[in-house]
């Protein structure tokens, strides 16, 4: 790889000399925040160590302590003889409400579904609970087999009020897109999420062996107007997704009146 493109990925060396943080470290972390800004994307090669050690201005025993960093945390593998990628694990955010489109295509993966069913019909007990529906309420409902870089990501089933989306087959893709354009897309939502052992045909679907580990993810979207809007079950391989909160101290949250933060909530 050349030294330009070294350059412009990762900008010029003498920002590795401005603080008084091991070297190593100041690497991982320009090397991490390339990758999630995009720069760098799923199955790409990074730069060799010598082109990043040359370009850096840096030793390759820097170079190597960063990517052995990179790797420890499973945001790259290392492949004998071939050099260093960017791991096709997706690391999906708990405390923020994305699609499984929207996550995907921030990571420049091609995404499409293969619908298993869709339908309309008198809401069930377990869907009746989560949206708050009163009895005889319908829902229409979406299972799909969700697809990232044609490699099958996630089993999907979703259940929607009629009031809502009256017919199930409006969704092409995105549901969130939709609601979006609708102007009923939840704006926070309840999730519970477990390990649980796959049955033999959802591990076909998603091509893992039966009984296999995933992660499943029950989520009730709310929306602006505090009423429940989707109630979504969710199948994820263990072996491709990282889910990843940002945690904070109480103490944080409690600051003395008139000393609040003047940071804008988010959009």
């Amino acid at each position: 790889m050349k030294a330009a493109f070294v350059n412009q990925l990762l900008g010029p060396a003498e920002q590795l000399k401005a603080s008084a943080t091991p070297l190593y470290l100041q690497l991982y972390g320009l090397i991490r925040s390339t990758i999630r800004e995009g720069r760098l994307k799923s199955g790409e090669a990074l730069p060799s160590e010598r082109d990043l050690a040359a370009q850096m201005n840096v030793s390759r025993v820097t170079v190597r302590r960063a990517l052995d960093r990179l790797v420890e945390e499973g945001i790259c593998i290392q492949r004998q003889g071939a050099g260093t990628f960017v791991s096709e694990r997706v690391e999906q955010p708990l405390n923020r409400l994305k699609s499984f489109t929207e996550v995907m295509q921030e990571r420049g993966m091609v995404t499409f579904s293969r619908w298993l069913d869709r339908s309309l019909g008198v809401a069930h007990d377990d869907e009746r609970r989560a949206l708050q529906l009163e009895e005889g309420e319908e829902v229409v409902r979406f299972y799909r087999l969700r697809f990232a870089n044609h490699q099958p990501m996630a089993i999907e089933w979703a259940a929607v009020p009629t009031r809502i989306i009256a017919n199930p087959f409006t969704v092409e893709d995105s549901l969130y897109r939709l609601m979006d354009e609708q102007g009923v897309r939840p704006v926070r939502a309840l999730q519970r999420l477990r390990a649980v052992s796959i049955d033999a045909t959802r591990a076909e679907l998603l091509q893992i062996p039966a009984e296999s580990a995933v992660l499943y993810i029950e989520r009730i979207g709310i929306g602006a107007d505090e009423q429940r809007v989707e109630f979504t079950r969710s199948w994820f391989p263990g072996d491709s997704y990282d889910f990843v909160a940002e945690i904070r101290d109480n103490a944080i949250d409690s600051v003395p009146q008139g000393l609040e933060s003047s940071h804008d909530c988010p959009s």
